[in-house]
């Protein structure tokens, strides 16, 4: 394993030392309670910050003052007004890349040279998307079959109060996927941000006041899913939730949005396959196969965890892939040759590292990783390393279960008859991959494959026009392109019978 010594660059002025405190109304207040709970660097253990500890209480406030802010101005705000404020925002964005970058790195773990590209390329891009889409919103006009001279016409309208719940694994690019298509729609908004990773958001959000945003127009919240996210899912007076996270959270809210009906978007997990064909161009695939896993630490909802190879090239590719695996810089997220830092916390170094034992003891062999990295500057850490399980059986635990890791489950297959049948033999169905050379093999299996996306020949890639969400237990709605925008609308059907 190549172990790089860590540069660190200046603490970010936004870590001064002042606990942080909640965006309710326009105004940075102290959680209701009191409380306070700190946030950590996965890579040393040590402390980053205080922040507020918000809960059901907070979550009425925020709510109450985005209801305000919606049946105030900003509800009646024209698209183009809305459009000036948000490329204000994405400016603003573009000009602190570096601060937001880096808190990203220093809150969960991502490497510095990822957190670079996702805050410089998606999130500002995301934002700029969306304000494009602002001025686009449009109803029809429609001449009924009924008799008489009766016109009809629709009308796309900000469905009202949002509740945007957001994981850890892409503070930046998670906040922006709820922010962004929300103010395009002229929603209001209340964030809970995830408590392993809040500062970013929190950075996001000055930015966002500092761009002009309207009083209780984003709200955010700092705290914890059982408290704060529960209230926030639950609460009658909100009119839809965005969430991205775990399939079980999903169910909660699903439940929990029972009360008033509210209208949801879901992006849960994932179990992706990715299937290697014996034509590939291996020169591709094989750094292909190994980031669509090893990205970001692997924590990722589409991350090609199930990897599929056809048996012919079986040996060489796993090979292949466990060596490029071994020549990852693993490392101080901080440095900019850091190519995997730590898992975010302790808690999710736990929960990978029985995954790892499920492997081992269920028969698999661990061609590359297999164990915590405890040596040097890595010890105070929560690093896993980048870890390809080869002989593993499509019943075992690391086949079925989501990791949440840089772990890939390595299999062979015969022909497309039986990879197709074993990579939809989940109950996920988020994000899929195809490597070879014959266009025909692309088409045919990505027509069959059930799943929201696939990628022929790469992975992972993303754009703000593109549509992006899942099938089954995957979730439903969807992320990125003119949908996106479609989700935080309503639409009303306007009957004039002229006289």
């Amino acid at each position: 394993m190549n172990i790089h010594q860590p540069i660190r660059p200046a603490k970010p002025a936004f870590l001064d030392g002042k606990a942080k405190k909640l965006l309710i109304g326009g105004k940075w207040v102290d959680a209701q309670s009191g409380k306070s709970f700190t946030t950590k660097n996965p890579a040393t253990g040590e402390v980053l910050d205080a922040v507020a500890e918000g809960d059901a209480a907070d979550i009425d406030l925020a709510v109450a003052a985005a209801r305000r802010a919606f049946d105030g101005p900003w509800g009646r705000a024209k698209p183009a007004e809305r459009q000036k404020l948000m490329l204000r925002i994405a400016d603003l964005l573009e000009a602190n890349i570096a601060e937001i970058a880096l808190l990203d790195t220093l809150d969960m773990g991502m490497p510095l040279a990822f957190s670079n590209y996702v805050a410089s390329g998606p999130v500002v891009a995301t934002f700029r998307f969306c304000a494009g889409q602002a001025v686009a919103i449009h109803g029809e006009t429609l001449y009924p079959s009924i008799p008489g001279d009766v016109l009809a016409y629709t009308l796309k309208e900000p469905i009202g109060v949002v509740g945007g719940i957001v994981p850890w694994n892409g503070p930046a690019f998670n906040a922006t996927w709820k922010i962004a298509p929300a103010l395009a729609a002229g929603c209001t908004l209340v964030l809970k941000v995830a408590e392993q990773a809040s500062l970013t958001a929190l950075r996001m959000a000055e930015l966002c006041q500092e761009a002009g945003l309207p009083d209780g127009v984003l709200n955010v919240v700092t705290g914890y899913g059982e408290t704060a996210g529960a209230a926030l899912a639950a609460h009658r007076d909100v009119d839809k939730v965005s969430f991205t996270g775990s399939t079980e959270t999903g169910r909660h809210i699903i439940r929990a949005s029972a009360g008033n009906i509210k209208k949801l978007t879901l992006e849960l997990g994932g179990k992706s396959p990715n299937i290697v064909f014996d034509d590939a161009d291996l020169e591709q695939a094989v750094p292909g196969a190994a980031m669509a896993a090893f990205g970001n630490s692997g924590q990722v909802c589409l991350a090609g965890t199930r990897l599929f190879v056809q048996r012919g090239i079986y040996d060489e590719f796993t090979a292949r892939v466990a060596d490029f695996a071994k020549a990852l810089v693993v490392g101080d997220p901080l440095d900019p040759a850091t190519m995997i830092g730590p898992v975010v916390s302790e808690e999710q170094l736990d929960r990978i590292s029985g995954y790892l034992a499920a492997g081992t003891a269920e028969g698999a062999e661990a061609l590359a990783g297999g164990a915590r990295l405890t040596e040097g500057a890595l010890a105070n850490g929560y690093y896993v390393p980048p870890t390809l399980f080869s002989g593993v059986r499509d019943d075992m635990t690391i086949a079925r279960e989501e990791i949440f890791g840089p772990v890939i489950s390595a299999m062979a297959f015969d022909d497309i008859d039986d990879v197709v049948q074993r990579a939809n033999a989940t109950d996920f169905g988020l994000a899929s991959g195809v490597w070879t050379s014959n266009i025909n093999v692309a088409n045919k299996v990505s027509r069959r494959l059930r799943a929201g996306t696939v990628w022929v020949n790469g992975y992972s890639l993303m754009d703000p026009a593109v549509p992006f969400g899942g099938y089954k237990m995957s979730g439903y709605g969807k992320e990125s392109g003119s949908a996106h925008i479609d989700e935080y609308l309503a639409s009303k059907a306007v009957w004039i019978n002229t006289l």
